[in-house]
């Protein structure tokens, strides 16, 4: 679910959801925009230009998003010339509208005005000096790295046939033979190197922008999004890492073991890292591929609930509607009849489209819908109750100025899919009729080890891409150390380490796509770390009072309530106090993944008693 483009949902969209060059916004200096000798600029100017850049950002973002839909859902080349066109048309309003909102600087703006103008402003990626010809290198350097990603191949040196990253990945997800999973990962990982030269001037010409709006670097800027000085963002970040990193040391201690036995002691050493090759995913982001190899014994749940979907003949349409029953349970209302008669739900025979899980706010008031080709599996199950939390946070702000319309911050939407998710129980299957028994708490610690290895295993590697380009941007690490500075990180927060030999010839940054894409990636560390919160705080407000992982929300109006009322703040306040509609508290804390995985903590403890943790 970690992909920048799951859900199209303008403004935000500016930053992710409406393609690359989204990202590139040519801010000239205050100097150029503003002569010292022009007529200050008053609060009802800056009124009836919110007013103004709300009414055209509105128009031209439903027309984009149309004809993003048919693009997605219909694939030929004229549907991608033309989903182009209204996105660079939108493109061309944004730039113009950043550029004079920064009129409004020195401007002393009642707090809601002020809060708009700003979020108009922070919704850049990269910020391009006022210099047209580095805008211009800027954006063809952006385009450039998107595309040496995007077409990237392994082409074996002895002949055979070039490689995708997908032929890779499936590699990666199911073999078991250490050489190929080698090959696959080294292959994927040649396809960066090129991309070095750009990335160093691309770097240099983004922190000149941002330093023109009075940032100390680009990293400054991305940091600067958070309601809160950008220091301090950094700091919480430690603070929460600090919280979860002792469950992750015995996730990897554990994890490492069984790997050592299945590999031997040539391949994982006990006293060091993991090779990153290992752990069934491409990046060694998430671990939930070597389940097989780490599953604890008698774990089994004593259901399949793919095979109870089958059974009961669910269909695409009939899975969705269970998600939507869900949230009818909390007291939210029915999705309108034109989700029903526009979404996607499955893949069509006749034509290609997108089949990536995506939710979709059309109009930005009613025309809510979901884009998946739905398979009758546990996984689709999961995925639509997520895809949903966003529709119904879609709707839920539908009410707010135009600007609002958005998560608190960019990890909450993300999170609220994602907590609705973790209310897909055993209990939650029994009450609506797909298991007959809920099993037995001895059953869980197979339940939590799959969940462990997705969302804990993920949180360190949520938080390094962007601590790496924030130092890149600071110049801390400087290019002639850029491979260097990735694998110290990866080794300081994962325990993670390169399979092979890395030098400086190598740029292995660029292999995730990330970092040649330019899409800040600290939004699913926060999701990662909000989803466990949030689900603590709907469980409290539902009277819930067993264990954490245990609990669904699923027809209690009391956390329906709760929910809702954070949902429809948007982005109109500062996030802290979206948090604390629901949490009762204003901070961040991962204590809630300590709750939730609790058990697997005791049991995993007892397993590496003996065992040499860290590295």
């Amino acid at each position: 679910m970690k992909n920048p483009f799951e859900s199209f949902r303008l403004p935000a969209a500016m930053l992710a959801g409406a393609g690359l060059l989204m990202a590139l916004v040519a801010i000239p200096s205050l100097a150029s925009s503003q002569t010292a000798t022009a007529k200050k600029p008053t609060v009802e100017d800056a009124r009836k230009f919110l007013a103004d850049a709300s009414t055209r950002l509105l128009d031209l973002s439903i027309e984009s998003g149309r004809a993003q839909w048919v693009q997605e859902t219909f694939i030929t080349y004229d549907t991608e010339t033309l989903a182009a066109k209204r996105n660079e048309a939108l493109l061309g309003v944004s730039v113009d509208l950043a550029k004079k909102a920064a009129r409004f600087d020195g401007v002393q703006l009642p707090a809601d005005v002020r809060r708009q103008i700003d979020l108009l402003k922070r919704a850049l990626t990269l910020a391009a000096p006022s210099d047209p010809a580095k805008t211009a290198e800027l954006t063809r350097l952006a385009a450039s790295l998107d595309g040496q990603y995007g077409a990237g191949k392994y082409c074996p040196p002895g002949g055979g046939a070039c490689k995708t990253l997908p032929d890779l990945e499936e590699v990666m997800t199911n073999s078991h033979d250490p050489k190929q999973l080698l090959e696959a990962w080294a292959g994927w990982h040649s396809i960066s190197p090129p991309m070095r030269k750009d990335y160093v001037r691309l770097v240099e010409i983004a922190n000149e922008g941002a330093r023109e709006l009075g940032y100390k670097d680009t990293g400054a800027l991305w940091r600067s999004k958070y309601d809160m000085p950008p220091d301090a963002f950094a700091a919480e970040l430690d603070r929460l890492w600090g919280q979860v990193k002792p469950l992750y040391d015995s996730l990897h201690c554990y994890v490492r073991a069984k790997l050592n036995k299945q590999y031997g002691n040539d391949v994982v050493p006990l006293d060091k890292p993991i090779p990153a090759h290992l752990l069934g995913n491409m990046w060694a982001q998430t671990w939930d591929n070597v389940y097989w190899l780490v599953a604890p014994p008698n774990a089994d749940p004593g259901f399949d609930l793919t095979q109870r979907l089958q059974e009961k003949k669910v269909d695409a349409k009939g899975m969705v509607k269970y998600g939507e029953s869900f949230f009818k349970s909390l007291g939210f209302a029915p999705l309108p009849a034109t989700f029903w008669e526009r979404s996607m739900f499955t893949q069509p025979r006749d034509r290609d489209v997108v089949c990536h899980a995506s939710a979709w706010s059309i109009d930005f008031q009613d025309d809510l819908r979901i884009k998946m080709c739905i398979k009758i599996n546990d996984e689709d199950f999961r995925t639509i109750h997520h895809e949903l939390g966003h529709n119904f946070y879609q709707r839920a702000y539908d009410k707010q100025p135009f600007l609002y319309q958005d998560s608190a911050n960019d990890g909450f939407h993300e999170a609220v899919g994602d907590t609705i998710a973790l209310s897909v129980t055993p209990d939650y299957l029994k009450q609506i009729g797909l298991i007959d028994r809920v099993p037995d708490p001895s059953k869980d610690l197979g339940l939590l080890m799959k969940k462990a290895l997705d969302k804990v295993a993920f949180l360190p590697f949520g938080l390094i891409i962007d601590q790496w380009r924030w130092k890149v941007f600071s110049g801390e690490i400087k290019p002639d150390h850029y491979n260097q500075g990735w694998w110290d990180l990866r080794v300081k927060y994962e325990g993670i380490m390169p399979p092979v030999a890395r030098s400086e010839k190598d740029f292995d940054p660029g292999a995730k796509y990330h970092v040649p894409g330019n899409t800040p990636y600290m939004r699913y560390f926060l999701a990662d770390i909000l989803q466990f919160q949030l689900h603590r705080g709907l469980c409290q407000a539902a009277g819930y009072k067993g264990p954490l992982h245990r609990c669904s929300i699923y027809d209690n109006k009391a956390a329906g309530e709760r929910l809702a009322k954070m949902l429809e703040m948007g982005q109109s306040r500062p996030w802290p106090e979206a948090l604390k509609e629901v949490t009762g508290q204003d901070k961040m804390d991962a204590t809630a993944i300590l709750d939730y995985f609790a058990p697997l903590k005791t049991w995993l403890d007892e397993q590496n008693k003996g065992q040499k943790c860290g590295w």
